[in-house]
């Protein structure tokens, strides 16, 4: 019974004691329970405050940003408004402005109209004066217009006959006592004319081409094409806006001529570059003096002349190269020497020495080198070098009359070479070209003051002037002319000389019915 009342009373104190650890805890869990609803309550405090000022953040950011573009709108408008002001502005100063040019207008011709109505009046009172002066007159004279003036016109025309033939009888007596010597200095002169050189040689060529894309392949890269061939054969190359065509420039036709052919070879192949170019002009310049030889030769056999030296072959050669005004100095040679065989054997002298002189007498002008003599005796001094006959080496150095003439070849040479290079056809210039000159120095002429009328006479070589009498008096005709020759020879280029002529005279006329 005892034991049992232990074991009750154990079981109570077990009880007991787990009631109150069951309570302990509980409490501890509602401690802990209101302790996370603090922290939980802080946080979202926390949370809420940091939002709202992130809030805050974002609508003063959104504001300031309007702001920033209201004002930027602002500015714009404000300029804008600026704008259309002094737009505004200008407009009414411009419609000011037209305003006062009408007005001037209107000013102007309102004067005019008065001019023009007192100018009306003048004339009416002229007019007036005139018919009564002329009844005056019919008055006076006992004659009437019509008649007074038959009574003029009769008296001028018998006045004139009479000096008419005064003037016809002193030109013929003139022409009788002068005709004879005229017609001597004539036929001397025609007979010894030498068509001397001309200033301008032929110093261009014209390469062509199919098209403009080719101009910038022989240009090259940083123009190194150009230059190379430039240096590989002493050509200026003008490469412009000119269309389908290159400008080969150069005093040496030989030179221009292993350009021309080297561009041909070239652009034919299509390959371009600086090897391949001196590679096609040292190739092209074998090529031509081959072919100077051989025409040399050919020429040589033609004419029928032999035992020419090798140098003198090669000199006729290159003649095909050279041109004097337009004329091919080679066939000009050929001419010559055929016309030299006619006259000497017409003559009953040696032909073919008289041949040989003519093919040899324009060598000075193709040399190697340049010398300061003139062609004649640099050429007659080269057929002394290469042991030519003395009578052949005079003829060729006194055909321009440079050394005395000491054969009768000689004189053969030089007219033969005048007959040759001035007859009709003979130098010529290209027909535009020439027509363009002749225009342009008219026109030049044209553009001074007082000239009336111009002609371009002579193929060029003379200019003559007409001015007004009453425009221009005898010292300022000097003048003029001094005027246009400075111009011709500053802005002109042409062959030998221009002579201007400034004519200034007074003319009456008057017809006979």
């Amino acid at each position: 019974m005892q034991i049992l009342i232990y074991i009750v009373v154990a079981l109570l104190a077990a009880a007991i004691a787990v009631a109150c650890t069951v309570y302990a805890n509980r409490k501890m869990a509602k401690s802990r329970a209101r302790t996370i609803m603090e922290d939980a309550q802080r946080e979202a405090e926390d949370l809420k405050k940091s939002k709202i000022l992130e809030g805050r953040e974002e609508a003063l950011k959104i504001t300031s940003d309007a702001e920033k573009t209201a004002n930027q709108r602002l500015s714009k408008v404000q300029s804008t408004e600026a704008k259309l002001k002094q737009r505004e502005l200008q407009l009414n100063q411009q419609q000011g402005e037209n305003q006062r040019a009408r007005n001037e207008i209107d000013a102007q011709r309102n004067k005019l109209e008065e001019q023009v109505a007192k100018l009306d009046l003048r004339r009416n009172e002229v007019e007036k004066l005139e018919a009564q002066a002329k009844k005056e007159l019919e008055r006076i004279s006992g004659l009437s217009c019509e008649e007074a003036k038959e009574k003029l016109i009769n008296s001028l025309k018998d006045e004139a006959k009479t000096a008419a033939a005064s003037y016809i009888n002193d030109i013929m007596d003139e022409a009788k006592m002068t005709a004879n010597k005229e017609a001597k200095r004539i036929v001397v002169q025609s007979i010894q004319r030498v068509a001397t050189e001309t200033a301008i040689e032929n110093s261009v060529t014209v390469f062509h081409i199919d098209s403009d894309e080719i101009k910038g392949r022989i240009i090259g890269r940083e123009g190194r094409n150009i230059r190379a061939l430039e240096a590989a054969t002493g050509i200026e190359i003008i490469v412009d806006d000119t269309p389908e065509a290159i400008v080969l420039s150069g005093f040496d036709p030989v030179r221009r001529e292993i350009a021309r052919l080297a561009l041909h070879q070239l652009v034919a192949d299509g390959r371009i570059h600086p090897a391949r170019i001196e590679e096609v002009v040292a190739k092209v310049k074998k090529q031509v003096e081959d072919e100077i030889v051989e025409t040399g030769k050919r020429t040589a056999i033609d004419l029928g002349i032999h035992g020419l030296h090798p140098d003198l072959i090669r000199m006729v050669g290159k003649m095909k190269y050279r041109s004097s005004y337009g004329q091919n100095l080679l066939q000009h040679s050929r001419e010559t020497a055929n016309l030299c065989a006619i006259m000497a054997s017409e003559l009953g002298l040696n032909p073919k020495k008289a041949r040989r002189a003519g093919l040899l007498h324009d060598i000075g002008k193709v040399p190697d080198d340049e010398p300061e003599l003139p062609h004649a005796i640099f050429g007659m001094k080269l057929a002394e070098k290469y042991k030519e006959k003395p009578e052949i080496c005079n003829a060729i150095g006194a055909h321009h009359d440079e050394v005395e003439m000491t054969s009768l070849l000689a004189p053969i040479v030089q007219v033969c070479d005048a007959i040759s290079g001035a007859r009709p056809g003979a130098r010529r210039e290209i027909v535009e070209a020439y027509i363009k000159r002749l225009n342009d120095l008219e026109q030049l002429a044209m553009s001074y003051p007082g000239v009336i009328k111009t002609y371009a006479i002579q193929a060029g070589r003379e200019l003559r002037v007409i001015v007004g009498a009453d425009k221009i008096d005898d010292a300022d005709t000097e003048k003029l002319s001094g005027e246009i020759a400075k111009r011709i020879q500053d802005e002109m280029t042409y062959p030998g000389q221009v002579k201007i002529t400034v004519i200034r005279e007074t003319r009456s006329v008057s017809f006979a019915k």
